[in-house]
């Protein structure tokens, strides 16, 4: 799975005629569309086409291959939807997939480590790196912005961060 990337997921049924909910985490919403083939993580399903019938609160209805019931759309509830990351287009320099940030060491200007990224949220305003912390078991929100995350280098795998002050207090 290194080279499949999740790019939505299947929330449930969406009417008695096999449509689907999809919550798309592409930057473009409708672009998972255009993805295709979606597969699920254990390979247990491929959708070779998806068609966006409209919109809905938090995502989208839609039509996939090889669902045709609202049982079956129902059975592919919580089903994580992913493509090979050679599907995906390139980014620019200062753009990311939440996937290459997971398990980067994050550390601040001076080079003392602050944690390692455990997850990627975004609520609206912007992304926030969710830290484990060294040592404890609480966890931090580091804004993703350029002001606190100044430095991402993929290659050596880590984050240099000068953090808002007492974020980490």
């Amino acid at each position: 799975m290194d080279d499949m990337i999740c790019v939505g997921t299947i929330s449930g049924a969406f009417g008695v005629h096999g449509e689907v909910r999809i919550k798309s985490f592409t930057a473009d919403p409708q672009a998972i569309a255009d993805y295709t083939p979606l597969r699920s993580q254990d390979g247990s399903h491929v959708f070779d086409s998806v068609q966006i019938t409209r919109s809905l609160k938090n995502g989208f209805a839609a039509r996939m291959s090889g669902v045709a019931s609202k049982e079956e759309a129902d059975g592919l509830s919580g089903t994580q939807l992913f493509v090979s990351r050679d599907t995906l287009p390139n980014l620019p320099d200062d753009e990311y997939y939440h996937t290459d940030l997971m398990g980067l060491e994050v550390v601040d200007t001076g080079g003392n480590p602050l944690g390692t990224v455990h997850a990627v949220h975004n609520h609206g305003a912007t992304d926030l790196l969710e830290l484990q912390v060294p040592g404890q078991s609480k966890t931090v929100l580091l804004p993703f912005t350029l002001a606190a995350v100044p430095t991402v280098d993929l290659t050596a795998g880590r984050i240099v961060a000068d953090p808002p002050d007492g974020l980490f207090d």
